[in-house]
């Protein structure tokens, strides 16, 4: 069974949810506090022992590309300055060893995975979408799916329970349980019904995927809007060979919903060592003003 090495983020969508602030800057480099999104992409598949990363970019997107490359006029201000931990963190982030194609064309989340085809080859490979971040400090949630994927040597989703009102939003998974936390997948519904939806575990951004999965990105047809929809394609693989769902652990921020993003920047600076403290008696102090 092959290690999964490398993984894909598709970033090339436009962001129009967040519109006028991504008119001219990407989605994923909207900040959590100081950090770019995709840079907690980027950290949860490094830590979870990923070698390569294939970011899958579009028009606009070139902020992403120069965020990961050196900086060399600021790097000589910093040593100039003696700002010598804002070096080291600028450095380490040029250090990091991604890749990048450009989707040529908005047909999908399935036609950006087929994008990494030549990148990939024929290894397994994991899947993260910038729209969720993952917190958990004991264990990333690309980390678990692995785990699950060294157990089984099969595909893997990453998922959650969401709300009944809201499984209309998402990928829902039937199945049937076979240990904790775990199913595997008898088929996959697209965003339905609260009344169709087979359960309330939804796909959550974050897939371990076989490389069988290219031969039928290819025959997969385009679907609404003239997309070509990943879950059309898992569909048919999990009628070749098995697919389990994971519930993973850990607390996910869904960062497409102007809502989510907010809790996520406000719990990520709760959790700051340097502004935690005094961003908590800010909040207690507005709390009775509003």
């Amino acid at each position: 069974m092959k290690k999964i090495r490398k993984a894909v983020i598709p970033a090339a969508g436009y962001g129009t949810r967040f519109l006028p602030a991504t008119k001219a800057t990407p989605k994923e480099m909207l900040p959590i506090v100081d950090t770019p999104t995709i840079q907690f992409i980027v950290e949860e598949a490094l830590n979870s022992g990923i070698e390569d990363i294939l970011i899958v970019s579009g028009h606009g997107k070139r902020a992403i590309e120069d965020h990961f490359d050196s900086a060399p006029t600021l790097e000589a201000e910093l040593r100039k300055k003696g700002k010598l931990d804002l070096l080291a963190m600028v450095e380490e982030t040029a250090n990091i060893r991604i890749h990048y194609i450009r989707q040529r064309y908005m047909r999908g989340l399935g036609d950006a995975i087929l994008c990494a085809k030549a990148f990939m080859g024929d290894e397994p490979f994991a899947v993260l979408l910038g729209d969720d971040v993952v917190y958990n400090p004991k264990k990333p949630a690309l980390q678990q799916l692995i785990d699950v994927y060294e157990k089984t040597g099969s595909s893997v989703l990453g998922c959650q329970m969401v709300a009944e009102d809201q499984v209309s939003s998402y990928g829902i998974v039937a199945g049937e349980s076979v240990g904790e936390r775990l199913v595997r997948v008898t088929d996959m519904v697209e965003k339905p019904a609260k009344e169709e939806a087979p359960s309330r575990l939804a796909v959550l951004g974050r897939y371990v995927i076989t490389p069988e999965i290219f031969e039928l990105l290819e025959q997969t047809k385009p679907g609404k809007g003239g997309e070509i929809q990943l879950t059309d394609a898992l569909k048919m693989l999990a009628m070749k060979q098995f697919i389990y769902a994971y519930d993973f652990e850990g607390r996910r921020y869904d960062l497409g919903d102007k809502l989510g993003f907010l809790q996520a920047t406000i719990e990520f600076a709760l959790r700051r060592e340097d502004i935690g403290a005094a961003f908590r008696t800010y909040i207690k102090e507005i709390a009775h003003q509003i």
